[in-house]
């Protein structure tokens, strides 16, 4: 299983923007087959650092992923509308795998 992290560099006055991108996305992306963590907004420190979260479980299935979202109806409306507003200034992303499990018992 991999997990990957989107950086996203936001606009700091388009946060509305930003979290109605990450809704949309709360719905497109576990339709096309990935498993959604979740996006995360600014909230304290940085106004301009936010992130997408997901688990996919190879960097093939990844590329059936993305074909999958791109022509999705609203995956395709998502990217049109980050394209239109603006609010993106730049996005990373980066490929991690899970290296702490077993986790520990907390007990």
């Amino acid at each position: 299983m991999l997990t990957c992290i989107i950086r996203y560099h936001i606009d700091p006055s388009k946060h509305a923007q930003f979290r109605e991108y990450a809704r949309n996305w709360g719905q497109a992306i576990p339709r096309c087959g990935a498993d959604l963590i979740g996006y995360y907004a600014p909230h304290e420190g940085s106004s301009s650092l936010a992130y997408g979260i997901y688990n996919i479980p190879s960097l093939a299935e990844y590329e059936a992923y993305r074909a999958r979202l791109a022509a999705d109806p609203l995956g395709r409306q998502n990217y049109d509308f980050a394209q239109s507003e603006k609010f993106l200034l730049r996005e990373d992303r980066t490929f991690l795998k899970l290296a702490s499990a077993p986790h520990g018992d907390r007990s």
